[in-house]
């Protein structure tokens, strides 16, 4: 009688376990490339970190623009649309003033930039700095390339915003254009799905490089204010999205995090909102939110919804700059620290780093733009968890807009599990219909 054979399988590892181990492992290599001064091993993670971001970056151009002008049109599809619309960006607005909230407290609690020795000659230049004319005249391209090859998201968003209102108006003439634009944005979501597989390499040189680059002896200088920045972002990723998942959705907020981790582990590796957006989406749907209001909400969410960027991290850093600099701030300067985060946060645009949010809020209270440089040092530490707690927001809204509107599917929210991404998407639900 023949022997029973079995096949021995090795088990699938989770892609937020993956990410993990590439965190752990890049660490680990990018200290030993710093206590032995190993240059090989130095550049080798500084390539396969750059080779990463590089390939992120390819697409985010063409992206944004077929996702905000799809993401447009699709909202023909949705009830209400120009209520969803509205409630979602009143609750990034929320969200936003809550978070800038929370980096002003803190800020004035722990005193970041007092003590530290720092001065102007300390930084560098920033290349890129913000004010509000800047930004309103800076929405607007002088021609239909240049903000292509020079990654101006926000005019990018501008003119996607434009073609997708255009292409609503002209109707059913536009359909020709308005089908490519959906094959287009499903071919670059499809090579960008592809990027982001290679996430856990990505991880291990972004964070090794992290690791020897600055190590501890940067990180000191600015230690109160590094943790303050970390404390801030936590304090708004796991108690005050929970709580308004818990109080206004009604939702588990552990489900929550259970479908979304593979978006918020990508978003503190990669640290780019746009690059991080298809994954976004997907788990964004994935926790029940109609795919044609997802389609809509994350994209607009990914260049405008930045409670880590543009709400905490400028309170935080402007209240740091005005103790390095040693001038006072009154309470209508805290009150303009808040305004400029909750109107000014799509200057962040999506993009790697705030330094033009940051020059915006400085600008703004006229404090000395040398402290931009100072920043600049730290700036890849703190941009990871503030960029982790971008996308957090930008899944979290639809997901509370959807749950106030009647659309959420709460089974599939139930039983979400972001460790099961790759597996063929979930059958569509006819959402219920939205009351009057």
């Amino acid at each position: 009688m023949p022997a029973t054979s079995r096949t021995s399988r090795i088990p699938k590892v989770p892609f937020w376990a993956q990410i993990l181990l590439g965190l752990v492992l890049g660490a680990l290599l990018g200290w030993a490339a710093k206590s032995g001064d190993v240059g090989w091993l130095q550049t080798t993670l500084d390539k396969i970190g750059g080779i990463f971001v590089q390939l992120l970056m390819v697409v985010v151009a063409p992206l944004v623009f077929f996702a905000i002008l799809v993401s447009i049109t699709n909202l023909r599809n949705v009830s209400n649309a120009a209520r969803l619309a509205t409630r979602t960006l009143l609750w990034f607005m929320i969200t936003s003033l809550i978070a800038v909230v929370i980096g002003l407290a803190i800020g004035l609690l722990t005193d970041p930039g007092a003590g530290t020795g720092l001065t102007a000659a300390d930084g560098a230049d920033p290349k890129k700095k913000g004010s509000w004319l800047d930004f309103l005249t800076g929405i607007v391209p002088t021609d239909v390339i240049t903000p292509f090859t020079e990654l101006n998201v926000l005019q990018i968003v501008f003119m996607a915003a434009v073609a997708g209102v255009a292409v609503l108006q002209v109707g059913e003439k536009a359909q020709p254009l308005l089908s490519l634009s959906e094959s287009v944005l499903e071919l670059l979501q499809k090579v960008l799905w592809w990027v982001i597989r290679l996430a856990p390499l990505g991880s291990l040189g972004l964070v090794g490089k992290a690791v020897y680059k600055y190590g501890w002896n940067l990180i000191s200088k600015y230690a109160t204010f590094t943790a303050d920045i970390y404390v801030g972002c936590a304090l708004v990723l796991f108690v005050v999205y929970p709580l308004l998942l818990a109080t206004v959705a009604k939702v588990n907020p552990l489900r929550f995090f259970k479908g979304a981790w593979p978006a918020i582990q990508l978003a503190f590796v990669s640290r780019s909102s746009v690059g991080t957006m298809p994954l976004t989406q997907k788990v964004t749907e994935r926790l029940g939110v109609p795919k044609d209001y997802a389609s809509f909400a994350v994209p607009f969410g990914s260049t405008t919804k930045m409670d880590g960027c543009a709400s905490i991290y400028p309170a935080i850093a402007a209240i740091f700059v005005a103790q390095v600099f040693d001038v006072p701030l009154e309470v209508k300067d805290y009150v303009l620290i808040a305004f400029v985060s909750v109107i000014g946060s799509a200057a962040t645009a999506g993009l790697t780093g705030a330094t033009v949010m940051l020059t915006l809020t400085l600008s703004t209270l006229g404090l000395p733009m040398a402290g931009v440089g100072l920043l600049l040092a730290i700036d890849p530490i703190v941009d990871m968890m503030r960029t982790a707690t971008n996308v957090a927001g930008q899944s979290v809204v639809p997901i509370l807009v959807a749950s106030r509107e009647g659309i959420l599917d709460r089974e599939a929210y139930e039983t979400a599990d972001g460790s099961k991404l790759e597996a063929e998407p979930r059958p569509e639900r006819q959402p219920a219909p939205v009351a009057a």
